[in-house]
């Protein structure tokens, strides 16, 4: 098994599986002299961790990172730096019985038939714990772009949860850039009117063992214009790529998405009124202009008993959002530092 590395230029490299004593990630192609903000850190794995709300994953973890390599002062070297979280709540009594009787909807079963010797214990690198190593790799990505791009801000919030949708009037209230504005509402679902049936109603699921999918919304605003390669590696195809790596997804749209097959074309080409359907990337490079992606997810497939026994979330999505953050911010630094390569009289330190 080698694929455990995302990126051409920055690239995490992430390790551990769900119930082992740690999981971490091993940054490489950061330059030197980026502030390393290690409270950014902390803020970003607490808005993944488990044990956060009655409407996730009872599983308590801390997630406290230790940085081992590639900071000093409080700076990057320009070495790899490595960064891991001990698991502190691990059970792996709990899944004694996957090992015997793979969980439908899961890949257990896959991975055994693939691998032949695999780690039964919530999943192992299957599992959606593995994403803390993403978002401790996407929180340096971050401190990247706020060093060269301090106006680039990714927002992440839930579209859809089971039943429940934003309004047009919802959607428009969100501030760009603001996700302590998201993070304040039950399953980073904000829409006021719905909170209280949308906190029953994942509770009940998470007591119950049953389990919901939904649609997440990422707006990046303040992007750099440029970034993206026309051939192979179009900043949309490793939008993409970023996205649907992660666990439970399904799909991805991207500006007008499916809208844009039923569309007639000097319509769709010249809009009349708002926002250009192109999603801020034309030709596979960003315009500048905000881009906006959807991405839906199935309901985790971890269900009955053995969601109760094993603490899985009633939906993926409120969890979900820092993780998708997270692989939006390393798309970012990688291809800006891939742009920086694109005219050489511009090469600089």
């Amino acid at each position: 098994m080698s694929a455990n590395r995302f990126g051409e230029l920055f690239t995490i490299t992430t390790f551990g599986e769900s119930h082992g004593p740690a999981l971490g990630v091993v940054v490489d192609g950061c330059p030197a002299g980026v502030p390393f903000d290690h409270d950014l850190l902390l803020h970003e794995l607490r808005r993944r961790r488990p044990g956060s709300s009655d409407v996730v994953s009872a599983r308590e973890e801390a997630d406290e990172p230790e940085v081992l390599s590639g900071v000093h002062e409080g700076k990057t070297l320009g070495t790899p730096i490595a960064i891991v979280v001990r698991s502190r709540d691990a059970r792996p009594e709990d899944y004694t019985q996957i090992a015997r009787r793979p969980r439908p909807g899961h890949a257990d079963d896959v991975w055994k038939a693939k691998f032949g010797h695999v780690d039964p214990r919530g999943g192992g690198r299957a599992s959606g714990r593995e994403t803390v190593a993403r978002v401790m790799g996407g929180a340096v990505a971050h401190m990247l772009l706020a060093a060269v791009s301090p106006d680039t801000r990714v927002t992440g919030f839930a579209r859809t949860i089971g039943p429940h949708s934003l309004t047009e009037e919802d959607v428009q209230a969100i501030p760009a850039g603001q996700v302590k504005f998201v993070d304040q509402f039950v399953a980073r679902f904000p829409a006021p009117q719905q909170t209280t049936a949308l906190e029953a109603l994942l509770k009940e699921a998470r007591d119950q063992g049953l389990s919901y999918g939904g649609l997440v919304e990422l707006w990046v605003d303040g992007v750099p214009a440029g970034l993206g390669q026309p051939v192979f590696h179009k900043l949309k195809a490793d939008l993409a790529a970023a996205c649907l790596g992660v666990g439970a997804a399904i799909g991805i749209e991207l500006g007008a998405g499916f809208e844009a097959s039923r569309a007639e074309g000097s319509a769709f080409h010249q809009p009349s009124s708002g926002a250009p359907p192109y999603g801020g990337i034309r030709g596979g490079i960003s315009t500048g202009e905000r881009i906006v992606a959807r991405i839906p997810f199935k309901p985790t497939a971890s269900l009955l008993d053995t969601a109760r026994r094993g603490r899985h979330d009633p939906c993926i999505v409120p969890r979900a959002i820092p993780v998708l953050e997270a692989m939006i911010w390393l798309v970012l630094a990688d291809h800006f530092l891939w742009r920086q390569l694109d005219r050489s009289a511009e090469l600089r330190c």
